[in-house]
This record gives C-alpha cells, sequence and structure tokens, in this order.
C-alpha cells in the first residue's frame, strides 16, 4: 500500500478518463468510480463538506487511492462495472452476476439443434439471451417447432455417415417434427434455411417469415393441395398471434434498449427493455441498494453498462429519461412524444410495478427494512430533522358543542400502538371551541408525559388547519417544546400539511407511502374520538331521561339501572317491582312520570 500523504497523491492524478479505487489503512478496497476527469472527480471528495454521512465515513477511512487510466469514458464505465463485480466493495452499489439465467442456443453443427441451455460453451455456437424468463424460452422454443420441424437427436451428422447409412430415423420423423436429416432425406441447405428464419424470429423480425409462409401457402392452394395450404395457413396464425403479443408500438423501431429509473431513499430500480423490429424481446429489471445517496443519474449509468454487459447487447440507440453519462456506448434519446415515449413510460411503469412488489415481499420477508425505508421517506416527504419513529395525532369531537372530547393515536415505527391510545374529556372549555379544546388536550397529554418522564414523540399531528395548528403551538411554548418535537397540521379538504410560520401549505403526492401513513393516522384518531363521543352523548341521554324525573337522584338512578339495565326496562317496570328495588316514595315518582 502507498505510503504517500493523501494531498501528494491528489497532485499526481491525471486529468484523464479511468477507473479509481479506494482501499482503508490495511489495504482492503472501500470503493471504485469512474470518471471523465480523475483529478477533479476524486479531489472533488476531499475538497468539499458532505451532507450524507456515509460520504463522510468512507472519506475518513481513505488511506490509498489507486486508478487505471482508459482511452474513453465508456471504457471506464464498463471497466468499473466488472471491478464492482469482482472485489464487491462495501461501499458500492451491489451488482448481482447472471450465471443462471437461460439461454437460447443454435449449436455449432452440422443440421444444428436449437435448444435453452445455461451453460455458455465457446465452441462456436450461438447464443441468444440470456432470458430473465424461463417461460419465454420455452413460449419461443415451442413456436419454434410449431413452424419449422428440426432434428432433437445429438447425432453427428457427417455427409460420410449419412452417406454410409449410420442412421436411421427415429419416432420424430414419422411425428412430422423432423424431416430426416440423418437419412438425407433433407438437404443442408433447406435446413440451413430454416435455421436462419428461426435466428431472425429469436431477434424479433417476423416479417419475413411471413412472407415465405404466405407465398407458400399461395402455391400450394394453386396447386390444389388444400390440406398443405391449411397447415401453413395455421403457422401463419400462430406466427401472426405471437407478434401481436409482443409488438407494442412501431415495427419500424429496432435495435434499441430502453432504460428507466424509479428510486426511494435506500433502493435504486432500473427496468430495461429490448426492443427489436417493434418487438419487446425482454424485458428486465434490477435492484441496486444505495450506498452513498447515489442520484438516479448515477445509479442509471451504472445499471445500463451492467445490463447491456450482462444481455450482451449491441444495440445502437439507448432510451432513457434524462441525460445520464455513459460516453460513446450507444446514440442517446430522450423522447419527448410519439412511440419512444410511450416505450420509455411502459418501461417507468415495469420498475413501478417490480418496486411495489418487492415492498409486498419485504414487508413479509424482512419488516424492519420495510419499516426503514417508510420512516426514511417521511423524514425526507416532511423535511424532518429525525425519523418520525414515535408519532402521535390530536382530534377534536363534538356534535353541535354537546360532550366535547379529544383523542390522541399513537403510532410507533408506522404501526397502531392501541396501548398508548387516550381519549380526553374537556374540562376547561364551554361549548364548541375546537381551536381552544385543541390548546387544553396538547398541554394536558405533554405536561403529563414531561412529569412522568415518558419519551416525547418526534413527530405531531394535528388533524385541521392553521388555527388548530397554532392552537396546539401555544400548549408547546408553556411547556417550553417548541423546536423540541416536530408538529404539521392536515387540513380535510386538500390533504393540506400546514408547518408552523409558513403560509403555503406542503401538498404530497397522493399515492405516496408518506400522506397514506399520515391519512391512516388522521382516519384512527378521527376513529377513535368518534367512538368515545358516542358512548359518552349515549350514556349522557340515558341519565338525563331519569335525571329528569323530579325527587330521583344519582344513587336512585344508579340503583335502578343496576336492576332493570336500561331505561326501557325501568319504564316497563311495575310499580311492585319498582318498589322492590328504591322502595315506595321513590318507585311512586318514577311510575307516575312514565305513566
Amino acid at each position: 500500500m502507498s505510503k504517500l500523504p493523501i494531498a501528494l497523491q491528489l497532485d499526481t492524478l491525471p486529468d484523464s478518463p479511468g477507473v479509481y479505487q479506494y482501499y482503508d489503512k490495511d489495504g482492503k478496497i472501500l470503493y471504485v468510480g469512474k470518471a471523465k476527469n480523475l483529478k477533479k472527480r476524486v479531489s472533488s471528495y476531499f475538497h468539499k463538506n458532505h451532507e450524507y454521512g456515509k460520504t463522510r465515513v468512507l472519506v475518513k477511512k481513505i488511506a490509498d487511492i489507486k486508478h487505471i487510466v482508459v482511452p474513453t469514458e465508456t471504457d471506464a464505465l464498463l471497466l468499473e462495472n466488472n471491478l464492482i463485480k469482482k472485489y464487491q466493495p462495501r461501499y458500492n452499489v451491489m451488482l448481482k452476476d447472471d450465471k443462471s439465467y437461460p439461454w437460447l442456443c443454435i449449436k455449432n453443427e452440422r443440421f444444428p439443434r436449437v435448444f435453452s441451455t445455461r451453460n455458455v460453451i465457446r465452441d462456436g455456437s450461438e447464443y441468444f439471451g440470456p432470458y430473465t424468463s424461463v417461460k419465454t424460452v420455452r413460449v419461443l422454443l415451442d413456436l419454434i417447432k410449431g413452424l419449422y420441424p428440426l432434428r432433437t437427436c445429438n447425432y453427428d451428422l457427417s455427409r460420410e455417415k449419412i452417406d454410409a447409412g449410420k442412421y436411421k430415423v427415429c419416432l420424430e420423423y414419422h411425428l412430422g417434427n423432423c424431416k430426416g436429416p440423418c437419412e438425407g432425406y433433407q438437404s443442408v441447405q433447406e435446413y440451413d434455411n430454416q435455421i436462419k428464419a428461426i435466428r431472425e424470429i429469436i431477434k424479433g423480425n417476423f416479417k419475413d417469415s411471413l412472407q415465405h409462409f404466405k407465398k407458400q401457402m399461395k402455391e400450394l392452394a394453386a396447386d390444389m393441395q388444400f390440406e398443405e395450404a391449411q397447415k401453413i395457413k395455421e403457422k401463419i396464425e400462430v406466427l401472426e398471434n405471437y407478434q401481436a403479443k409482443s409488438t407494442v408500438v412501431n415495427p419500424r423501431i429496432s435495435d434499441v434498449d430502453v432504460f428507466s429509473i424509479v428510486s426511494d431513499e435506500s433502493y435504486g430500480y432500473v427496468n430495461f427493455l429490448q426492443v427489436s423490429y417493434g418487438s419487446i424481446i425482454r424485458s428486465h429489471t434490477i435492484e441496486m441498494k444505495k450506498k452513498l445517496d447515489e442520484t438516479d443519474e448515477e445509479l442509471l449509468a451504472l445499471a445500463i453498462a451492467e445490463i447491456r454487459n450482462r444481455f450482451h447487447s449491441q444495440s445502437k440507440e439507448i432510451l432513457v429519461p434524462f441525460e445520464v453519462a455513459i460516453g460513446e456506448m450507444a446514440r442517446i434519446t430522450i423522447p419527448k412524444l410519439g412511440d419512444k415515449k410511450k416505450l420509455l413510460e411502459l418501461s417507468e411503469r415495469n420498475a413501478k410495478f417490480y418496486r411495489l412488489e418487492r415492498f409486498k415481499q419485504v414487508k413479509v420477508t424482512d419488516p424492519d427494512r420495510h419499516v426503514n425505508r417508510i420512516m426514511a421517506q417521511m423524514k425526507k416527504d416532511l423535511r424532518l430533522s429525525v425519523e418520525p419513529r414515535h408519532i402521535e395525532c390530536f382530534d377534536n369531537s363534538n356534535i353541535q358543542g354537546t360532550n366535547p372530547v379529544a383523542a390522541c393515536v399513537v403510532f410507533k415505527n408506522g404501526k397502531p400502538s392501541k396501548k398508548d391510545y387516550r381519549h380526553f374529556n374537556i374540562k376547561t372549555v364551554e361549548g364548541p371551541d375546537d381551536f381552544a379544546s385543541m390548546e387544553e388536550v396538547v398541554f394536558r397529554r405533554y405536561k403529563r408525559l414531561l412529569e412522568e418522564g415518558e419519551p416525547l414523540p418526534q413527530l405531531i399531528i394535528i388533524d385541521g388547519g392553521k388555527g388548530q395548528l397554532s392552537s396546539a403551538l401555544k400548549s408547546l411554548d408553556l411547556l417550553g417544546l417548541r423546536g423540541k418535537i416536530a408538529i404539521v397540521g392536515i387540513a380535510k379538504r386538500l390533504e393540506e400539511i400546514f408547518y408552523p410560520g409558513d403560509s403555503i401549505p406542503l401538498y404530497l403526492d397522493k399515492k405516496s407511502e408518506s400522506l397514506k401513513v399520515i391519512q391512516y393516522l388522521r382516519n384512527e384518531a378521527h376513529r377513535f374520538g368518534i367512538t368515545f363521543h358516542r358512548n359518552k352523548r349515549s350514556k349522557a341521554a340515558i341519565n338525563s331521561e331519569l335525571e329528569a324525573i323530579s325527587g330521583i337522584g344519582e344513587k336512585t338512578i344508579e340503583d335502578l339501572l343496576r336492576a332493570f339495565k336500561s331505561v326501557k326496562r325501568v319504564k316497563e317496570a311495575s310499580l311492585e317491582q319498582l318498589i322492590a328495588v328504591v322502595g315506595a316514595s321513590r318507585a311512586k315518582k318514577v311510575y307516575e312520570h312514565f305513566h
């Protein structure tokens, strides 16, 4: 390892494209990166303050810098990709290898076989793929075998052995699945023409095969060979049906790769579509874990190099949603409208669906990661200084000013913590005054938490707009908690989120998970408050009917309800039954009131 100080190592870096590698004091590789200008890129790590914590930690650990100069930025990107896969540095986005993907092989032999395989052997055979779905390979093979009779045996069909009559046709010949090249029933030229057509179909070009079959069908029909013509017609229908399923936009769009990305705080999801003759012949999405708060541009550039290398793509044009630095690998297009724009939108939709599927899987298989991601997203979306692991939401409930109550619901790690829910009877406010009620319950809640030494939330949500938020802030001021706990208000009508001292509300994306958590909190607080309010109103209504009886006190009402269970049964009771519970004098008053 180099003993030179970092400053001197930076001075000696060239102004050329290349790849740089960071090592720690023990000689362990930390990070691999690419640069258009090595000196500028590497120096930037040491000459600016990094907001992202992991980047600061990385820079502190760097003890040695190595670099490799390459001719172009494209070479740098490809080399970076290979080094990351080889060394798997701790601070790089992790890339998985592609050893288990299936390929379609056209074997390098006389009368070539066509089959699927997971082992690529460098023997001159042609390999198409790799395919991300075994089902796709099977569908393609079934299509090919339905159109063109091919041999499936592994005999050495050399001219000498065929002429010597070494082989006999098998059952496949009698079933019509093979034309018997082993006995010389099919010429090399005819078989090779089939292989040529198959090669085009695998690439997504159906035009030549369709034209050939249509011409053949007409010739057979003209010769009155209608049964044979019908068989060719069925092949045309199979081919057209397969093409219809795979054609997306425009058959003139060919030899194009499409890349899109969606990301969150921790991961990027890059989708790749390969298009040939207007057909999508491959779709694949990869998940990339962020290590140093990489931008979408950085992730996409890395993914393009990785995926094109993995799938051996030689497409001359790449469609992307924004400018991305990949050197001279291919022509970059950022479509704004038309069929190419539709392809990009389709790719983005695939990436989003993949992301949603991963969320569902992770929710079950790795709940901690799911919670961490949502908390990180809420921190970002709501502009908080810390993740809101503990959130409390307040809601007032009063109907026509009667029985005013409030509810406080508590979420921990994004989920309801029902044992911590609290109800409040409004004590100091007369009539329907939501602002004063909110001020009272917020003060009571946090005064108690402070007195009992209980942990405070990282976020308070007030169900209401600027008025209710201001009232809650007064209580936080009195308790000395303003600035120590983040607090926002959410207005029902447009889901506006208000911040203290800011007249302009924040509008979150209607589909964002942060908004869904906030809505869940608000709805839960409303449900909890309304339930308590109804129970209180119901109890009050029952008591008030018996309280209206002159000369009857609380003790008598309690005795009656304990004995008869409800006001209705008290009404229906006979005088004798009432006397047995509360005595003759009070029983007479109750009986006469209802009768």
